[in-house]
C-alpha cells in the first residue's frame, strides 16, 4: 500500500502535520519541524515506514526543484534598505561558527584524534556542500571510515540548535511585546523607509493579477540563478536571494511573490520533505558506533555557537536573545530559521499586526544568518580544514 505515491506522501506529510499541531499548541515550545525529522527516524527505525517510502512518496523531487523559488520568494521580503542593516547579523553568525570551530579544535583531538574534529567542524557550521566535502577529503586520504560523522552531525544538529533557537528567539520576542506595550519599540521595518508597500489605488490590469504569470517569473528568476550557480563559484542559493532582492528593489517582483500567486504553502512543504529526507540513510548502528564522538562534537559545537552569538552579540550592542538564535542558525539554516520565525510569531502574538511586527523584526536577521553560516561560511571553513589533514 505504502508504494503508492499519494499514500506515501501522506504518511510523511502526517508527521509535519502533528509536528505543525505540537508546535501550536505547545506555543512554539516543540519545532514543528524536529517532530517532524524525529518523528520520520523512530517510524522508519521501528519499520513502520518502510526505508524507500520518500523514493515512493515523489514529493521530494519537486521539493528540490521548488528550493530556488523559496529563497529567491524570501529575497522579496526583505528591502534592500533593510538588508543594509544586517552586517552585525552577519558579523554574529561568524562569530558563534568562528568560537564552535576552535572549541571543538582544541577539545575534540585529545580525546578522539583530529582528523575526528575536522570532520565535525565544517558540518557543524551548516551545510550539505561543507559534508560534500569533507567526505570527499575524508575518502582521498583513506579515512573512509569518519565519513559517517559529518553526515550524522548534520542529520541531527538541527535536534539541538532548533529548540535552543525558539528558547532564545520566543523570549526575546516577549521583550519586543514588552516594548510596544510601554510604546518604546522601534522595529527595524520603520527604519527602512522600503518596507511597508504602497496602497494600490486603483485595480490592477488582469495580466499583472494572474497567480500563473506571476508565479512564471519566479520561477524564471530562479532558474537563472541557479544556472549562474552552476557556472560560478557562488552557491545558487545566493544568487536567487540576490536575484529576490534586487529584483524586488527594481520592480520585477513583488514582496511576498509566491504568497501573491498562492503558492507559497505547498513549496514550503515540499522542501520539509527534502530536509526530513536528509535522516533517510541514518542507522541504528551507525549512530550507536559513533556516538560518542557524535554527542561531544554537537555539545561542544552548540555551546560554541550560541557563546560566540553571546559575546558578538554584546559587541555589536544587540541583545543575546536576538544575536544567539542568528548564530544558532548554523544548526538548521533554510527552511528551519523562517518556521521558527513563523511559528515564534504566531505563538507570541495577540492579534495579526503584532505577529507581523515580531516576525518581520525575527526573519531578516535570521535569514541572514543563516545564509552566512549554511551557505557561505561552512564551506569556507570546511574547504581550509581538509587541506590540514
Amino acid at each position: 500500500m505504502l508504494n503508492n505515491p499519494i499514500i506515501a506522501t501522506v504518511m510523511i506529510f502526517s508527521l509535519i502535520a502533528l509536528g505543525e499541531w505540537l508546535s501550536i499548541i505547545s506555543r512554539a515550545r516543540i519545532p514543528m519541524l524536529l517532530t517532524a525529522m524525529v518523528g520520520f527516524l523512530v517510524c522508519v527505525w521501528t519499520g513502520i515506514f518502510p526505508d524507500d517510502i520518500l523514493e515512493k512518496s515523489q514529493f521530494p523531487a519537486l521539493g528540490a526543484i521548488l528550493i530556488g523559488p523559496a529563497i529567491l520568494h524570501m529575497g522579496t521580503m526583505i528591502p534592500f534598505s533593510l538588508l543594509k542593516q544586517q552586517i552585525k547579523a552577519v558579523g554574529i553568525a561568524l562569530g558563534g561558527i568562528i568560537v564552535s570551530g576552535i572549541l571543538i579544535l582544541g577539545i575534540i583531538p585529545f580525546i578522539f584524534d583530529y582528523p575526528t574534529a575536522v570532520a565535525g567542524v565544517g558540518p557543524i557550521s551548516g551545510g550539505i556542500i561543507a559534508v560534500i566535502i569533507t567526505s570527499e577529503k575524508l575518502t582521498e586520504i583513506g579515512l573512509q571510515s569518519l565519513i559517517i560523522i559529518p553526515a550524522l552531525v548534520v542529520a541531527f544538529q538541527g535536534v539541538f540548535g532548533m529548540p535552543l533557537a525558539m528558547n532564545f528567539m520566543r523570549k526575546y520576542a516577549l521583550r519586543i511585546q514588552g516594548e510596544m506595550d510601554h510604546g518604546t519599540f522601534v522595529s527595524m521595518a520603520d527604519e527602512a523607509a522600503a518596507t511597508t508597500e504602497p496602497a494600490e489605488t486603483k485595480k490592477s490590469s488582469p495580466i499583472k493579477s494572474s497567480m500563473t504569470l506571476k508565479l512564471f517569473i519566479v520561477f524564471v528568476g530562479a532558474a537563472i540563478g541557479v544556472a549562474l550557480g552552476e557556472i560560478t563559484p557562488i552557491h545558487y542559493s545566493l544568487w536567487c536571494l540576490v536575484f529576490g532582492i534586487i529584483g524586488h528593489t527594481l520592480g520585477f517582483f513583488e514582496a511576498k511573490s509566491l504568497e501573491k500567486a498562492n503558492s507559497f504553502t505547498i513549496v514550503m512543504i515540499g522542501i520539509i520533505f527534502v530536509v526530513i529526507g536528509q535522516m533517510a540513510g541514518v542507522t541504528p548502528s551507525e549512530v550507536l558506533d559513533n556516538l560518542p564522538e557524535i554527542i561531544l562534537i554537537l555539545v561542544i559545537g552548540t555551546f560554541g555557537i550560541a557563546l560566540g552569538g553571546y559575546i558578538t552579540s554584546k559587541l555589536f550592542k544587540w541583545h543575546p536573545y536576538k544575536g544567539m538564535p542568528v548564530a544558532l542558525t548554523a544548526l538548521f539554516g533554510f527552511p528551519g530559521d523562517y518556521l521558527l520565525c513563523e511559528e515564534v510569531a504566531r505563538s507570541v502574538s495577540r492579534n495579526k499586526q503584532e505577529e507581523k511586527q515580531i516576525f518581520d523584526e525575527l526573519l531578516a536577521p535570521m535569514l541572514i544568518g543563516g545564509f552566512t553560516t549554511v551557505t557561505v561560511a561552512s564551506v569556507v571553513i570546511a574547504g581550509i580544514l581538509v587541506q590540514t589533514l
